[in-house]
């Protein structure tokens, strides 16, 4: 029995002995390279854009590489002599023998044409780390999960790490030539003058404001603002669509490489992801649909519908089937969160369009508390400045107005209308508003009494009618002014404004 326990215990610790793995790391390439800066400082040019001290596995061998850099950053030479002084009574370096260490590693220098080979091998070795590091925290966290603690935010919390992980290190861009700049602005400018509608980003759908901002442009953050009932959801829901139906039109032609449209993703905080179809359903359904009584989203909520009000939201559901638009309706969502969800679908859908409805509903991170509302909107404008950056996508982000704006009796609204307006107005890149003189003329109705104003008010709400103002307050890709729209209120829809003097001549 005493022998078989004893096989048990030799087994055992054969296998304990097998097992054991140590974090992967390549000491040897980290002493080469930094052998290599040290009798070389270009040698850290070519890596330093990517590798910093943490990726290194030696400790020691960290502090070398920051030391290397801080004096390079002084315009001083980084050599075994100069580096001497910091590390004479360095207690790590005592048993691989003192300060003469410097000396043993810059004679075990690699050639400068090899630092950058050796630099990435190191990285790539500290990502498996990482990689390694996230693992066990994933299983320690699942075993030991608090009773309150929901898996999906532990999901959340993982994906995020690795989203990180995935971005950090990336090879920056850096200062580029001034050739190369204007090359890409060239090509810019030249897929927009071979392209019919002349546009240099994305559609909107609508050709009056194409004329006038060129499209969504890559990387702009576009604030679209206004009071409530003027319009900003159905306006944006509308561009959402357009952007969406133009990308699915050129791929089915084989031309998505060069589409003006986008895969577009709207995260609605406000209404929920089957009010926004019901909305996009009902709009597609009426230009599909002869009848004399619009379809309206209401209607079909209730199912008060006839037969070829039915077939024709049946056919709009077929030609929507296929959409590129994802619709992300989570409450209460963060800024690091929409990050997040953004690459995934930047990386797996080519994602080229964000909508954000609207601004004021984000979370910010709630490091410094819920106390400061303007900092934490600072703090979303910015991540979504940096996420359009980032992900070379255009971002609308509907935002409200004060109440300022009805206490004016012009109540067009102006930037300062903008709710915490100066982080706003400071990260866009375009800020527009949407405003119907139609809606506040139909609060004042006179009394019926008095017929002579009542006459007047009526005269005056049939030239408003079916018509709204985009306002373009800033846009730093051209001018600013006013697009006229129409906007049809059973349905919802934005359109090209048609004026009467524009109409084909009629022949009685």
């Amino acid at each position: 029995m005493e022998a078989l326990i004893g096989d048990v215990a030799n087994d055992t610790e054969h296998n304990d002995e097998l097992n054991y793995r140590q974090a992967p790391h390549n000491l040897e390439a980290e002493q080469a390279l930094l052998g290599s800066i040290l009798v070389n400082n270009e040698a850290a040019q070519k890596v330093q854009g990517f590798l910093e001290p943490e990726h290194f596995f030696e400790p020691v061998h960290a502090r070398i590489y920051e030391s290397v850099l801080k004096l390079m950053d002084k315009n001083q030479i980084a050599d075994p002599v100069k580096l001497k002084p910091y590390f004479d009574n360095d207690e790590a370096l005592t048993d691989v023998g003192g300060a003469q260490y410097l000396v043993r590693l810059a004679a075990s220098a690699a050639t400068i044409i090899n630092a950058e080979d050796y630099g990435r091998t190191i990285y790539d070795l500290a990502m498996r780390r990482a990689l390694i590091q996230i693992g066990e925290r994933m299983v320690n966290d699942a075993y030991d999960a608090p009773v309150d603690a929901e898996a999906a935010e532990q999901i959340s919390d993982a994906e995020k790490q690795l989203f990180d992980l995935a971005e950090m290190g990336q090879a920056e861009t850096g200062a580029q030539s001034f050739s190369k700049a204007v090359r890409v602005a060239v090509e810019n400018i030249e897929s927009a003058y071979k392209d019919p509608d002349s546009l240099s980003g994305v559609t909107t759908g609508l050709t009056q404001l194409n004329d006038k901002i060129g499209g969504l442009h890559n990387s702009d953050l576009v604030i679209l603002a206004g009071r409530p009932a003027m319009g900003k959801t159905s306006l944006a829901t509308n561009i959402a669509y357009n952007a969406a139906e133009r990308y699915m039109q050129d791929k089915e032609a084989g031309n998505e490489d060069k589409s003006k449209g986008a895969v577009v993703c709207f995260y609605s905080l406000e209404m929920s992801a089957d009010q926004l179809a019901a909305r996009i359903l009902s709009d597609v359904s009426n230009r599909h649909y002869d009848g004399p009584d619009p379809i309206q989203s209401h209607q079909m909520r209730q199912g008060n519908l006839d037969e070829g009000q039915f077939e024709a939201i049946a056919r709009a559901a077929m030609i929507l089937e296929d959409l590129p638009l994802f619709i992300d309706d989570t409450p209460a969502l963060t800024i690091a969160g929409l990050r997040t969800r953004s690459r995934r679908l930047k990386r797996q859908h080519n994602l080229g369009l964000i909508v954000v409805d609207y601004l004021q509903l984000l979370r910010g991170s709630n490091k410094g508390g819920s106390e400061n509302r303007v900092q934490e909107i600072s703090e979303i404008t910015r991540g979504l400045k940096g996420l359009a950056k980032e992900l070379h996508v255009p971002v609308i982000a509907l935002s409200q107005l004060s109440r300022t704006v009805e206490q004016r009796e012009n109540k067009r609204p102006m930037l300062s209308d903008l709710r915490e307006s100066g982080s706003i107005e400071q990260d866009a890149d375009m800020v527009m508003f949407v405003f119907r003189e139609e809606y506040y003329k139909e609060k004042d109705e006179p009394s019926q009494a008095d017929q002579e104003k009542h006459l007047a008010w009526q005269a005056e709400m049939e030239a408003l009618y079916g018509k709204a103002e985009l306002v373009i307050g800033k846009q730093r890709h051209g001018p600013v002014g006013t697009v006229h729209l129409a906007f049809d209120k059973s349905s919802t829809r934005f359109s090209d404004l048609v004026e009467d003097d524009h109409l084909p001549d009629r022949f009685e």
